[in-house]
């Protein structure tokens, strides 16, 4: 497989190198002027001390004729950029002397310096702009009794001086991956234009609006957003909602309680709808996903995508609303693929790589997205709206990395006969290394991607190959894939990575004898359920891990999404008994790392506490690596070197034979 060979600033990594690793800059979004002309990513990159990330804005030119240039130059970090209909560009920032400096609306003209333009007591997280009219909407934070800004100020005020910090929950939920939810709740406000007054549209939400998924109308005048709505403890599902930005009067587009809608965008006429829709399965089958179209008028909404086997994400209307653009997972890709409205016909637009942040430009015949993939991080590319399996036309941005290494394809057939494929990252030698056999989260999901936290090249660096498998249950590979794992954890996703270890193992360039596991979250699950299931691995990491699913299931910020496939414990109590690793301890003879971060709410930490001391009691060889201020992730600069210097360690003395060596900030 070849790479995308992406312009820089003039960087480049040494993998072997963290400190020139964590220096590479960063793309992580993208946004396209409504003319077409302008193209602007967020780009973070490591601060001054190396110790935080801090992102700014660069302009990237849709030409690829010259090189980016960086737009704003901020001590704490710009993000989120849309572009206004004058041209001008809106931003959210933390300018403030204070480290609780909520971020705040700010505004680049195209001629002349960037001013802030709305400032509020709580954080203004996301900004909307209308293609054609002047309307602004944000996302910001607001104190649940408070009516206006003076409010909102005085009671922050008022809890910050008496030191009160509790929150009283009346509904689900309560935290998310990494924080607590509340006594804020999100809301929704309306501008007339970036100086405009604001108006609020959704006063008292509760928990209507977390993590919701919004959309402007061309003309401002109506907000589309989904609408969280809680049926059974733990368990949000999303409505489909038209707000009306001048009046807040809410109506609902789609709704039903085995639904979930999600990602709305609106048609350039600001007629119709096209979003994501999941069927909530249950027990016995796992969930669909598809496109749903609908008017914004009203009325019965219609399937775009009826295949099953497609998962679509990130819908976008052309330009001439003739078709739909959307992302979905395949076979270790990533494609876009283009709809017909009026057939049905689905095209795959590009032939490799992973896409996100997919912009549609007025012309109809380009799009830009970030384009990344296992062995290439995110850059801005330029794509033909009209290709079938065309190639992306890279344009010039920092955050290139050439790796360490090559990228291949490993295959092999499962136990019941299914085609299995796999990622295998190696060194660029033919001499027999050790295999790390890295088992990726979800777990929906795919080894499809770059990762700046979970990458592989690191790794390679230090002279491993590491297999990023894609099992039973990964995303990509249709329906009955993912049905396949479903309410077996430890059935045939296990089998399945035994057959594609096996054959990586095989290979006359790897060391079939020092072999070890590694993965985080579900990963760290199957990592769990290997060390109890099977012998043949030299050691293993588990990061972020289920070990006791009953346990797990109560705890976790989510639980009512693993109550739909586990059932309730003392209704369904077998898959809990079947699949849940510390029931086999007592197997367990593989030295295992356990690593756990003290502000995981998706996998509490209790779980890593629970799993390092029945490995003890069990006298299993193993170390508890603990992050008191990080959660699912590590992503503090320094936590994350720590990180990555203890699991080479452990892998250096089990695979290779070496002394331990302490990492010495510990």
């Amino acid at each position: 497989m070849s790479s995308v060979a992406a312009m820089t600033d003039g960087r480049r990594a040494d993998f072997d190198a963290f400190d020139s690793y964590l220096a590479l800059p960063r793309v992580t979004e993208l946004a396209l002027s409504p003319d077409g002309a302008r193209l602007v990513a967020t780009v973070a990159a490591l601060n001054t001390d190396g110790n935080a990330f801090v992102s700014a804005l660069w302009e990237v030119d849709p030409a690829g004729e010259r090189d980016a240039r960086q737009l704003t130059r901020p001590a704490k970090g710009d993000s989120s950029p849309a572009f206004a209909n004058t041209g001008d560009l809106l931003f959210l920032s933390r300018r403030g002397t204070d480290d609780d400096t909520p971020a705040s609306l700010w505004l680049l003209p195209t001629a002349g310096e960037a001013r802030e333009v709305l400032a509020r007591p709580g954080a203004v997280g996301a900004v909307l702009t209308a293609r054609e009219a002047g309307t602004v909407v944000v996302a910001t934070e607001v104190l649940p009794s408070a009516a206006d800004r003076e409010a909102d100020d005085k009671r922050r005020k008022a809890r910050k001086d008496a030191k009160v910090g509790a929150v009283l929950h009346t509904s689900s939920l309560v935290r998310y991956w990494d924080h607590d939810l509340g006594p804020d709740e999100t809301r929704l406000f309306a501008l007339a234009g970036p100086d405009g007054e604001p108006r609020d549209l959704t006063p008292a939400p509760g928990r209507a609006l977390d993590e919701a998924g919004t959309a402007l109308t061309p003309d401002g005048a109506t907000l589309v957003a989904t609408w969280n709505v809680i049926d059974e403890p733990g368990m949000p599902r999303a409505q489909l909602v038209a707000i009306d930005t001048a009046t807040g009067e809410r109506r609902v587009l789609a709704d039903d309680p085995m639904l979930n809608f999600a990602s709305p965008a609106v048609s350039r006429d600001g007629r119709q709808v096209v979003c994501t829709r999941e069927v909530l399965t249950g027990y016995d089958s796992p969930p669909r996903h598809s496109l749903w179209l609908l008017d914004l008028a009203g009325g019965e909404g219609r399937e775009l995508v009826t295949d099953p086997d497609v998962w679509p994400q990130e819908p976008q209307f052309a330009a001439d609303r003739r078709s739909v653009f959307f992302l979905a997972d395949e076979l270790g890709h990533r494609p876009v693929f283009r709809l017909d409205l009026a057939t049905g016909q689905v095209t795959r637009v590009t032939a490799h790589g992973h896409h996100a942040n997919l912009q549609v430009a007025a012309d109809g015949t380009t799009l830009y997205a970030l384009r990344d993939h296992v062995d290439c991080p995110p850059t801005p590319v330029r794509l033909d709206a009209t290709a079938v399996d065309g190639a992306a036309t890279v344009l010039r941005a920092p955050g290139a990395a050439p790796v360490p290494g090559r990228v291949e394809n490993v295959a092999a057939t499962a136990v019941d006969g299914t085609p299995l494929r796999a990622w295998l990252c190696r060194p660029d030698t033919e001499d027999k290394v050790p295999l790390l056999v890295w088992i990726h989260g979800g777990p929906l999901s795919s080894w499809n991607s770059w990762s700046w936290r979970w990458n592989p090249w690191l790794t390679v660096a230090k002279g491993y190959a590491v297999l990023l498998p894609d099992p039973a249950f990964s995303t990509g590979y249709g329906e009955r894939m993912i049905a396949r794992g479903w309410g077996q954890w430890g059935g045939n996703p296990f089998t399945d990575l035994m057959a594609l270890t096996d054959a990586a193992a095989a290979r006359p360039d790897i060391d079939e004898t020092t072999t070890a596991a590694m993965g985080g979250s579900y990963g760290g699950y199957m990592a769990n359920w290997v060390a109890t299931h099977t012998d043949r691995f030299r050691c293993i990491v588990t990061h972020a891990s289920l070990w006791a699913l009953d346990q797990f299931q109560a705890t976790t910020d989510f639980p009512g999404y693993w109550v739909r496939e586990w059932g309730l414990i003392g209704e369904r109590p077998e898959r809990y008994e079947r699949w849940s690793p510390h029931r086999f301890v007592d197997a367990i003879t593989t030295p295992m790392l356990v690593v756990h971060g003290d502000k995981d709410y998706r996998v509490p930490v209790g779980e890593g506490l629970r799993l390092w001391t029945d490995l003890q009691r069990a006298g299993v060889e193993c170390k508890y690596l603990y992050f008191p201020d990080e959660g699912h992730w590590i992503l503090k600069p320094g936590n994350a070197r720590v990180w990555y210097e203890t699991v080479w360690a452990w892998l250096a003395l089990h695979l290779r034979g070496e002394p331990w060596q302490q990492p010495s900030l510990l």
